[in-house]
């Protein structure tokens, strides 16, 4: 395997929790996230030879892959007609690991119901993001980035009470 295969591989290897996070967070069915994993996989690939250790590798592929999850969805947008809402099989397991899994998925159902930047926005924050990484990364100011977390905050508390799953 050529070296630069081998570091590319390497490297996905340590941040793939990423890719699972985006994919969670802009679709909603597990065969939606998983095409969506690939496709980011596959764009992360192709723009490999332009990421120039200017920013930490972390930091470039976050943006490739919220850049990709849009343009994804934008695509699956157009296909809504022949979309069919799956049903989720629910575990009947009981107990912590249960109830958190429940949690999580109404907190990524709810995060799917967000605008493309507010998603963002609460996937950068989730991942630790200070307010002005978070501004860079989407272009946008500091004092922006602090104002429309916000508010993306807000929004999304408001769609868990109204999915019926109150603080």
């Amino acid at each position: 395997m050529k070296e630069k295969e081998y570091e590319f591989l390497n490297r996905m290897e340590n941040h793939k929790g990423i890719l699972h996070k985006v994919s969670k967070m802009y679709m909603d069915t597990s065969d939606d996230q998983q095409d969506l994993f690939q496709e980011i996989i596959c764009q992360l690939w192709k723009s490999y030879e332009s990421f120039r250790n200017e920013s930490q590798f972390s930091t470039w592929m976050y943006r490739v892959a919220v850049n990709t999850a849009i343009v994804f969805l934008k695509k699956e947008k157009r296909k809504v007609d022949k979309y069919e809402i799956a049903s989720e099989n629910v575990k009947d397991d009981e107990g912590d690991s249960h109830i958190k899994e429940s949690q999580l998925d109404h907190f990524y159902k709810a995060v799917q119901k967000l605008e493309k930047i507010d998603k963002a926005i609460i996937f950068y924050q989730l991942e630790g993001f200070s307010h002005k990484e978070i501004g860079e990364n989407l272009g946008i100011s500091e004092g922006n980035a602090r104002v429309k977390l916000n508010r993306a905050k807000e929004k999304l508390k408001e769609i868990i009470k109204n999915q019926g799953y109150g603080f």
